[in-house]
Formats: structure tokens, sequence, C-alpha cells
């Protein structure tokens, strides 16, 4: 008896069961979102089912490692996606949109966070998202991410009002440091008052961060460092989540 040919695609659900161990919020109607957006395009059976290759798969695990990892909105992930430019075109376009300023709809930072409107409207009632308009910034991405892996531990966002607390405690004490250069009337005092702020800015994340990890030892809970966020999350229910 013959083995049977293995076969070339594979079902939507059967791709959700190769990622939920790598990526536990992913759903089908996330993968069905991605593909309304233009992000996968899976072929179809002639009844109309989704066949995924092993392409799509990886280009599933890209674009959920890109919105987990990096933060990234979906618009810039889809630019990562495109095939380069003409070698006449300068490179890869994915190069264009690195570090630039992008914006958000509300439905793309709910989607990109995986937060729904009530989890939003509780972070915008704490200030701890503002919109610029009626988009948002790459810095709404990052707080509602974060929101959403804490959430997991039973923080909401009203408990997060210290840590908007001390931002602009912090943006004041900023602010008095870099007054004198803003005073001078030299065309190139905003631009170096700038500089100094990020500076200082950078230094003092430096400084809560060794605090936070000598706390945390005083407080017996010892370890290698800070995680960085990518090294995902201890799951409440036990274990850990990759």
């Amino acid at each position: 008896m013959s083995a049977q040919p293995a076969r070339a695609y594979l079902g939507i659900g059967e791709v959700l069961i190769r990622l939920q161990d790598e990526f536990p919020d992913v759903s089908v109607s996330k993968i069905r979102f991605l593909e309304s957006e233009g992000l996968i395009e899976p072929a179809r059976s002639p009844s109309g089912y989704r066949r995924f290759d092993e392409a799509d798969v990886e280009r599933l695990r890209y674009i959920l490692t890109a919105q987990r990892d990096e933060y990234l909105p979906l618009r810039v992930i889809k630019e990562r996606l495109l095939p380069p430019v003409a070698p006449d075109g300068g490179g890869d376009r994915a190069g264009t949109t690195r570090g630039a300023r992008v914006s958000l709809s509300r439905r793309e930072l709910l989607a990109a966070a995986g937060i729904d409107e009530q989890q939003l409207a509780e972070l915008e009632t704490f200030a701890l998202i503002r919109r610029v308009g009626r988009a948002y910034g790459p810095d709404a991405l990052q707080v509602a991410s974060a929101a959403a892996a804490l959430g997991r531990y039973g923080v909401e966002a009203r408990h997060l009002r210290a840590v908007r607390a001390a931002v602009e405690r912090e943006m004041s004490f900023i602010e008095q440091v870099v007054a004198p250069t803003l005073r001078q009337r030299k065309p190139e005092a905003r631009e170096q008052a700038g500089r100094t702020a990020r500076e200082i800015a950078a230094l003092t994340m430096r400084v809560h961060g060794a605090l936070i990890e000598a706390a945390l030892a005083e407080a017996g809970f010892r370890g290698d460092g800070l995680a960085p966020p990518s090294a995902g999350y201890a799951n409440p229910a036990g274990g850990a989540s990759a």
C-alpha cells in the first residue's frame, strides 16, 4: 500500500495550532483581520477554504513577531514585507520606514496592540494615551501593548497613574535643567535644548532601571537583569509563555 503524499497546504485551524505556542494571543479572527488588511494572501480551495503554505506561515510569524517585539503598526509591517525596489530606487523600501514617525487610526491601534475599546478608553481616561487630532502616535502603541501585557497580571490602567505621575515629575525636572538654554536668543538654542533634554531623559531612565533592579534584589527577587518585553511574559495560570 503506497504512502499518502503529504499535503502542501494547511487549513487556518492548523496554522493556529502551529503559532499558538509562540503567540498565545493569536486567533482565527486575528489571522482573518491580517488577510483583510492585505498582509497575507493565502490561496483558496475551489470551495473557498483558505490554504496556507509554509511561506504563508513564516510570513504570519514575521508579522506577529514585529507586532509583539517592535510594536510596529500594520502599515509599517506591510511596507517591510514588500519586495525590494529596483536597484536604482535606493534599495529596500523598508529602510525608509525605520525610525519614521508613524500614525495609526483607532482601529489600527486596537488591532496592533491587541486591546479592546474599553481598555483603550481607560488608558485615555488616565492620560496614558493621547490622540494627536484623530490619530495615535507610536508612543500610544507602545503604551497600549505594554498595558495589554500587564493586564495578564491583573494590572489595570488605573494602577499605572503612578507611572504617569513619575513621568510628569521627571519632565518637570528636565525642563528646569534646559530652561537657561531655551532663554538664549541664539537660533540653535531650541535644538541644543532638545538634545540635552533627550540625553538627560536617557540617563534618568538608566538610573530608574538600576534602582528598580536594586529594589528587586533587596526584596529577594534576584535574577540576571530586567527582561526585555520580547522575552515573553509569565503566565499567571502557571508556567511561562514564550
